[in-house]
């Protein structure tokens, strides 16, 4: 089919990440159906003849070849699993998804840039619709404890917002880091916060971010 020089649109039905990178390099769209219900052809036929713009996000990270297994976007910093000559990036990370849009998201807001151990912190987030359709964005937000007892992930899921927005539209969304949000089990297996710095990240997907640094006093 992808020697005849048309567009092509694959239409995955699967229980798990399979391996499509072949697939990805010369398919003009993927569409993710995971194991599709008895409106799912409706749905898929929408979606591919732009009745409704998709908006849906990957729950899980797409390898790009077997060598980078297990892949998963908050892996600790020495798991940097791959062949050795090869790209070690995910072939789509978690959170990953397009529309018929597009969206603008900035860096992160902090409220304060310094709080107390028992502290929280409000972060805005702006997002805007550049594109000619209204759509769905999922605005994603990630922390990082750069130095902690414990080794940490390279990044956490904190919180995430689906917002809908016309052409042009341009909206603030905002979340709350607390306690819970910064704190690590530490070699007493105790829940504590320790103080230091931490990286506040934001974006539509795991792997295009913009941060800034919120500082914990002890």
């Amino acid at each position: 089919m992808f020697a005849l020089g048309k567009p092509v649109i694959v239409v995955l039905i699967n229980g798990r990440p399979p391996a499509v990178g072949d697939i990805a390099r010369n398919a003009n769209a993927l569409i993710e159906g995971w194991y599709l219900g008895q409106e799912g052809g409706t749905a898929v036929a929408e979606a591919l003849f732009g009745d409704i713009n998709p908006g849906g996000k990957l729950p899980v990270t797409f390898a790009r070849d077997v060598g980078q297994l297990p892949v998963y976007y908050n892996h600790k910093p020495s798991a940097r699993r791959g062949y050795l000559f090869d790209d070690k990036s995910p072939l789509f990370p978690f959170g990953y998804g397009l529309s018929y849009t597009r969206f603008d998201i900035g860096a992160p807001q902090l409220s304060t840039a310094t709080i107390a151990a028992d502290g929280a912190v409000q972060v805005s987030v702006k997002v805007k619709n550049t594109g000619a359709r209204a759509g769905d964005e999922v605005v994603q937000l990630y922390v990082h404890d750069k130095v902690a007892s414990v080794t940490q992930p390279v990044k956490q899921l904190r919180g995430f917002q689906r917002v809908t927005l016309a052409p042009g539209e341009e909206r603030t969304v905002h979340f709350t880091l607390d306690r819970d949000d910064l704190s690590v089990w530490n070699t007493r297996m105790q829940r504590v916060v320790e103080p230091g710095e931490f990286e506040v990240m934001a974006g539509g997907n795991s792997a295009e971010l913009k941060s800034t640094t919120l500082t914990v006093k002890g």
